[in-house]
């Protein structure tokens, strides 16, 4: 089914379809397994586009900017409990104090810098935030992210120096390429790291991110259509 004939569905639709291929894929894979979670990608979508998605009951949600997030979600936040925000974009070290607020979650810790910030401001705040580790597999030099080599020090950095709640890893495939074999990467490397998550997938190859182990999955367009 291609996303335009998804962007024609009601959202009811398209959600109970990614779930089902969710489950689908789960049951290929390892059916032991923990169930992935599903980070639905609200990113440049209004409140409009978003409310019925949370009346079905979602409440895992990710974003790209901090500023978008916090001038949408508070209202959201009070109206619809129980849900988790994920930062799933670039962090920008001034924004850290403002993302604390309305974030439980950061994918996209990707340099010592940020890390030093998240720990100074966790320690103002007193409030615990979960961190993904962002990998550059592919070692792009448009993309942020940790070269894989350097990972297990970083980890080491961010837990010891920093004491930061290093609970994941993230990727990005290049694009054009296969991504399964990224994802086998990924796996590997969060083996070494001893961490239990990993963020990989997402629209166009969330099922085969499944089937590699993926945790958490990013999907806007298969959800919501193109924006």
């Amino acid at each position: 089914m291609s996303f335009k004939q998804q962007s024609e569905q009601t959202i009811e639709q398209a959600y109970d379809l990614l779930k089902n291929r969710m489950k689908n894929a789960h049951e290929r894979f390892e059916p032991e397994a923990k169930f992935p979670q599903l980070v639905a990608v609200s990113k440049t979508l209004p409140v409009e586009k978003i409310t019925p998605l949370l009346d079905l009951g979602h409440r895992i949600f990710g974003e790209n900017r901090v500023q978008e997030a916090t001038g949408k979600w508070p209202e959201l936040l009070e109206k619809y409990p129980g849900v988790e925000l994920h930062l799933i974009g670039p962090l920008q070290t001034n924004k850290v104090r403002e993302a604390l607020k309305i974030f439980d979650v950061v994918q996209s810790l990707d340099r010592e810098k940020l890390a030093r910030a998240l720990s100074l401001e966790v320690a103002k705040t007193g409030k615990q935030i979960k961190c993904f580790v962002q990998v550059n597999l592919a070692g792009e030099e448009q993309k942020s992210g940790i070269a894989p080599g350097n990972l297990l020090d970083f980890i080491k950095t961010c837990r010891k120096k920093y004491t930061l709640d290093i609970v994941g890893l993230m990727c990005i495939p290049p694009q054009g390429e296969a991504a399964g074999p990224y994802f086998a990467q990924l796996k590997i490397l969060g083996k070494e790291a001893g961490v239990n998550n990993l963020s990989m997938g997402m629209s166009a190859d969330y099922e085969a991110a499944i089937e590699m182990g993926a945790t958490h999955i990013r999907v806007g367009t298969a959800l919501f259509g193109k924006r």
